[in-house]
């Protein structure tokens, strides 16, 4: 088998998981050490908008369909996302790539990045999902009354007592991911991705946290890749929002669907359209044009969504095509 990419490599790996998973073949690149689906499934409507019989659906569509990264947090569903989801991989837990969260706020005793919490959450996910490892155990925000070093040397003896395989953040800015690098020293654990906001209509990483990961050589992760909904097509000028949708309940909702930005997602459209493709394709296949993005992690609540999202990965943008893009939804690059 060729090797795979890592997290800034300039190659993708085939891998063939129909043999495991009963699913079909899947690009997949690197987070570290850990090899991953590049397209993967983020858990957050798990014990929310989802109930077990219906996260379960999901989870082994996935599945079927080839993903093989799954991303949740201790915060999802509180904490119901974790346990539905270790429930409902069972024994094939470990034909995947497990990622979850700890530091947002669950209650008034857990919450935070102290090493003696970081600690005590770890046991907590370790027993919701089933499991005697996470493979990429990301704190999900960073917080200001505990030294990083102190957070990290909790976490490097994690992965030294091999409850952790890799670790990652998620919402640092540039100058925060620099001082967690100063910080570590000689073999200790580092963090080898970070999780924060990108996709078409929101780029403002690609002023400083992308080209601090391709620099570092440590994977991005965007999440919101389809811009809580925008980006799927569902949304649409002069029409009202799907009810029950996601952003039809959102307290955002008027700056979700300003004029200007469904005026860039009709023109993205007729630009998927004209080509043969969907915005959904656009959307996944634009974050993948990266080397520094291993994987775009979307949720779903439906079957359909999840073997749209695999699908969604295939299309291979050319420079033109790309420059085009650019016009249509403008650059940061004035902003930065």
């Amino acid at each position: 088998m060729p090797v795979a990419v890592n997290a800034t490599g300039t190659g993708e790996n085939r891998r063939r998981v129909s043999d495991t998973l009963g699913g079909g073949t899947v690009d997949t690149r690197r987070i570290g050490t850990l090899d991953v689906s590049v397209v993967g499934l983020g858990c957050n409507n798990f014990g929310s908008r989802l109930d077990y019989n219906a996260t379960s659906a999901v989870v082994h569509a996935a599945l079927d369909a080839g993903i093989t990264f799954f991303d949740t947090a201790d915060y999802y569903g509180s904490t119901l996302s974790e346990e539905y989801l270790g429930r409902a991989l069972g024994v094939r837990r470990y034909d995947v790539v497990l990622a979850t969260k700890f530091g947002k706020k669950l209650d008034e005793e857990h919450h935070g990045a102290h090493p003696e919490y970081v600690k005590r959450a770890v046991e907590d996910s370790l027993r919701r999902l089933r499991t005697d490892h996470i493979d990429l155990y990301q704190i999900h925000e960073p917080d200001p009354d505990v030294p990083i070093e102190d957070t990290l040397a909790a976490l490097d003896d994690l992965v030294r007592a091999g409850k952790v395989r890799e670790i990652g953040c998620s919402n640092f800015s540039v100058a925060q991911i620099r001082e967690a690098d100063a910080a570590v020293h000689g073999d200790s654990a580092r963090f080898v991705s970070v999780q924060n906001e990108y996709n078409l209509l929101h780029r403002d990483a690609e002023c400083d946290v992308i080209p601090e990961c391709e620099r570092m050589g440590i994977a991005f992760l965007p999440y919101y890749p389809l811009a809580s909904g925008l980006l799927t097509g569902k949304y649409r000028r002069g029409q009202a929002p799907p009810e029950g949708s996601r952003i039809a309940a959102s307290k955002k909702r008027e700056a979700h669907l300003a004029d200007d930005r469904l005026a860039k997602v009709e023109r993205l459209i007729e630009f998927a359209t004209a080509r043969g493709h969907t915005l959904l394709e656009l959307s996944f296949s634009w974050l993948l044009v990266r080397p520094v993005v291993p994987s775009v992690i979307a949720g779903a609540t439906k079957l359909e969504q999840v073997r749209a999202n695999t699908a969604a990965a295939s299309w291979r943008l050319t420079d033109a095509e790309l420059a085009e893009i650019d016009a249509i939804v403008g650059t940061p690059a004035g902003n930065c």
